[in-house]
This record gives C-alpha cells, structure tokens and sequence, in this order.
C-alpha cells in the first residue's frame, strides 16, 4: 500500500468515521427525524456535513509528522467513545470525560467485555494499522501547502453550500436539539477534552480559600452540662434512583427493612449532577448547583472543613467507592475497597464492612460529636449483579452481564433492584448500630444518593446525561433521615418534618442541613436552605 497522498488518507478517514463511529448519532437523528419524505434528504445533508467537518478538522492539523500520528490517536480514543455511545446511549462530554478519569480499575473493569474488545479490535487496532503501513507521497513545501489550503477550502465550501443550502433545517436542529449533536464523534469528544483541560489545569497554583473559620458549636446555656454529644452517620449512596424505592410506591419491595424503622423519607430529592466526580462535590459545596463549578469547588473548603473548624467535631470519611473527589482531604480517611481493610469481601467489598470497627474510632472520641461518612459502592452500573451478595437475589431473573443492551429490560431492573435490596439492609444495619449509642449520644443517620441511573428507558443506560439533557431517573434520588433516642428528638419534632417530607429538595440543602444538625453557628449558616430548621423545637 502505497503512494496516498495524506489528503486522500484523510478524506477516507473521515468517510470511516462517519460510517462507523457514528451509528449513535445518526440512530438519535432519525428518532427525531424519521427517515421518510423531505428528511432523508436532511439526513443525507447531515452526513456529508459530518464528513467535510472531519476533513476540514483532520486538515488543519495535518502535516508530514502528524498527520498518521493524530489519526492512530483519534482511530483508537473514538473506538472507545463510540462502544460506549453504541452500547449505552450516553455522551462523552467534560464530565464524562472527568468522571471516567476518576474512576478506579475494578470499576473499569465492570465495562470490559468481547463487544469491547470487537470495537477495539475492527475500529481501532485495524484501522490503526492500516495507517501506519501506508506509505503516503509528500510533495515539496509548497505542494503540500497548496494541497492543504485547496482541502480547507473545498471542505469549508461544502459545509457552507450544504448549511446555507438548508439553512432554516440547521436553524432548527442546532437551537432545538442541542443534546443531538453531542453523540457527534471524535468533533464532540474533541471538544470536552478541551472543555475538561480549561475547567480543570490553571497556570497559577491552587490555593484553597477557607471557609466559615468563625464557626462553633452552640450550647444551650441553661443545661450545658446535660447536652448530649451527637454521633451522626451520613451515608452517601451511589446511583440509587428514588422510583426504585419501595417506600416512594414501587411496586417491588425493595425497602422491607428501612419500613420497620421510623424513618423520614424525602421522596422529592434531587442531585446537583449526574455522575460522581460532579455530584459529590457539588453537595458538600457552599454553592448551589445553579453556581458550582468544579475550579470553584476544589478551590473552596467545604462543609466538612466548617465542622472541623469548630474543632469540637470529629469527622471521618469511609470509602468503597472510587474516593471522596476531592472532599474529604482534609478529614480523617479510610479506604474500604480492599479486604486489607473491609473485613466482609466475597466477589467484591461489600458496603457493610465499613460498619465494622467504628466502635474503635467511636471510644477513641469520646466527649466529641462525630460525623462518620460512608461512601457506598450502592448500585454503580453496569455490573449490577455484583453489588449485592447472593442471598440478596430476590428478584429474578437478573442480568449477569455489562452488556445491558443484551439483557430484557426485566432482567436488568431485577438486578438493580436486588441492589436497592442490599442498601435498604445496609442502611437497616447502620441504624441498628447506632440504637445502642442513642442513650448517651443524639444519634442520627442521613443517606442522600450522589445521582440516580438509566436502566434503558428510550435506550438510555448508567449515567452522566449532561443535566440539561438528562432524564429525570438520573437526577430523582433516594434520600433518607432517622434520628434515634428521645434526646435528638427534644429539639427535632420529627412529625413536623414528617409533614414536609415531599417537598422538593436538593443536594443544595445538604450543606446546611449538616451544620444546623450539628448546632453550628457561623456565618455562611443558611437557615432557609436547613431541611430542618422548621421542624426545631424552640
């Protein structure tokens, strides 16, 4: 093979990667567009749109050391983008992109499948080497440059005669249906790495701005020697939709235990993002989703750095997920994925391991009120099948595979829903191990989920939809309070709260619901945004 011209070797490229790396874009296209009438000629514009786009972008970057070596990186990187838009109907946009950087090996691993090693094989590893055996013929400077200045201009022609050509369609497409355009590979994913490197890299060194330095613990003046101190734990769920909840009215019950409890759930909540790396963050921040960003975030302390503050508050963070991103540096913290740790470990750590030895950490402070955090691996996908020991397999049959898509949409709900199952024990275990506390400690237990999950509803699987675009079951969350012994209960009238329980809430209260929790007093203390400052007895 031999005597290509590297303009030639683009143009087919581009021909490859809309045919072959597009299928999601074009499947959501004509959902929208049904193939019939005066859109198959839209559709037709669209793909060779698409194709002169590539040409022009491939060309721009083009030279006679760059040309091969780009396309091996694009071949290979989009290989991976389009599996993952082809088996799960999600996008790789900034963060996606952040989300899958901060993303452990076992939970890659889950992902791993012959379907993914086919992608990689046929639309990266071939293609790749076809590009690296060909033999391209290069001209002298100005050839090349003539050549290069002759593609941009054809292709950026055709782009031009094909947009203005159709101009109220593109009109329409571009202001209409924004999420569309997203599925556009390697032009999208292209754009979110970008996006990511200019939200996340900052020439200037990263200096964390303090926050709530004043805070304190108030105590009643009238009994100081009586007050209790408070043992809360806080567990911090992951994917766990609110509609799967049985105590929100899902057929299948999947909460048999919590509804032995008295607890207070609030079946409004909603998630300040729609994967992990966005949503954890963001719900420990001081700024609302309407103004979090991820610079602002890891450049601000958070809600634990105020409790610590106070310096009356023991804080530790337990993790069995991927880690805290980024929230719990300056706090105690304890990894539980490993059974170096977790003591209760079968195909994988199992959530219920981080209860063991808390009695330790419990003893050891005594006198101080104590917040532990415990991040659950919950229902993070695909893999719903390992997140749950056996004897959790309820409903059947289930999905034993990553590859959703392969699966009825029975069997993949009943695996997820075992899951939900297996929470609804764990949180019934963390409120049985603090009923023992509650006689000399104000005991409570919080659980909020970071975001909530597709299970295939219009084709659409896991997580990370950008929020404008998502659907609800990824942004509806499972959120939880119990509080134990009657001395929390003096100050908190849990009928009260009861009675707003199905209000619309978000992760935005999160940050001041754990201060006043705690009595805190400090100035960037919101009452208006305390879930429980309205059911405190005066």
């Amino acid at each position: 093979m031999k005597y290509f011209t590297q303009y030639k070797l683009i143009i087919i490229s581009a021909i490859f990667f809309a045919i072959f790396y597009n299928l999601s874009f074009f499947k959501n296209v004509v959902l929208t567009y049904p193939f019939e009438g005066i859109n198959i000629i839209y559709i037709s514009s669209m793909a060779i749109l698409l194709v002169s786009l590539i040409i022009f972008l491939f060309t721009l970057f083009s030279s006679k050391y760059t040309t091969k070596p780009i396309l091996i990186l694009l071949l290979t990187i989009s290989a991976f983008t389009a599996y993952f838009m082809d088996s799960y109907n999600v996008v790789i946009d900034s963060g996606m992109i952040r989300n899958s950087l901060q993303t452990n090996f076992s939970e890659s691993s889950d992902l791993f499948s012959f379907k993914l090693v086919a992608y990689i094989f046929f639309l990266a590893l071939i293609p790749s080497y076809f590009v690296y055996k060909i033999e391209l013929d290069y001209g002298t400077f100005k050839e090349e440059l003539f050549g290069k200045l002759k593609t941009l201009f054809l292709s950026l022609a055709l782009i031009l005669i094909i947009v203005f050509s159709f101009s109220k369609f593109y009109t329409s497409f571009i202001r209409e249906h924004k999420p569309l355009r997203l599925y556009v590979n390697p032009i999208s994913w292209i754009y979110g790495v970008g996006s990511y490197i200019n939200k996340t890299f900052n020439s200037a060194p990263l200096v964390v701005k303090e926050l709530g330095t004043d805070a304190k613990v108030t105590v009643d003046p009238k009994t100081p020697k009586e007050e209790k101190t408070e043992l809360i734990i806080m567990v911090l769920g992951e994917a766990a939709r609110a509609d799967r909840f049985s105590l929100n009215g899902y057929e299948k019950e999947t909460n048999p235990l919590l509804k032995k409890e008295e607890v207070i759930n609030f079946s409004n909540m909603y998630s300040c993002g729609t994967s992990t790396a966005e949503s954890v963050p963001c719900m420990f921040s001081i700024f609302g989703k309407a103004d979090y960003d991820y610079k602002k975030g890891i450049s601000t302390q958070n809600v634990l750095d105020v409790l610590n503050h106070t310096n009356d508050i023991k804080i530790l963070w337990r993790d069995n997920n991927s880690d805290s991103k980024g929230v719990a540096l300056r706090v105690d913290f304890e990894d539980y994925r490993t059974s170096k740790t977790n003591t209760i470990c079968d195909e994988e750590c199992r959530d219920e391991g981080m209860l063991v030895g808390l009695e330790d950490y419990i003893k050891n402070n005594k006198g101080k009120d104590i917040l532990i955090v415990l991040h659950q691996m919950g229902n993070h996908g695909p893999a719903y099948y390992k997140r749950y020991p056996k004897e959790f397999e309820k409903f059947t049959p289930v999905c034993k595979s990553n590859q959703l898509e392969n699966c009825t949409k029975e069997e993949v709900s009943n695996a997820y829903d075992n899951a939900i199952l297996y929470t609804d024990y764990f949180l019934s275990k963390v409120i049985n191990f603090l009923k023992p506390y509650s006689n000399d400690y104000e005991t409570a237990m919080l659980y909020m989920s970071d975001h909530g999950e597709s299970l295939g509803e219009n084709g659409i699987y896991l997580h990370g939809l950008p929020y404008f675009m998502a659907p609800d079951e990824q942004k509806h969350i499972g959120s939880i309070m119990w509080f134990g012994g009657e001395d929390i209960k003096e100050d908190i009238d849990v009928q009260k709260l009861n009675s707003y329980r199905n209000q619309s809430f978000s992760q935005d209260n999160l940050f001041h619901t754990l201060l006043g929790l705690f009595e805190v007093e400090t100035e960037v203390y919101k009452k208006d945004l305390d879930i429980l400052y309205n059911a405190k007895k005066q």
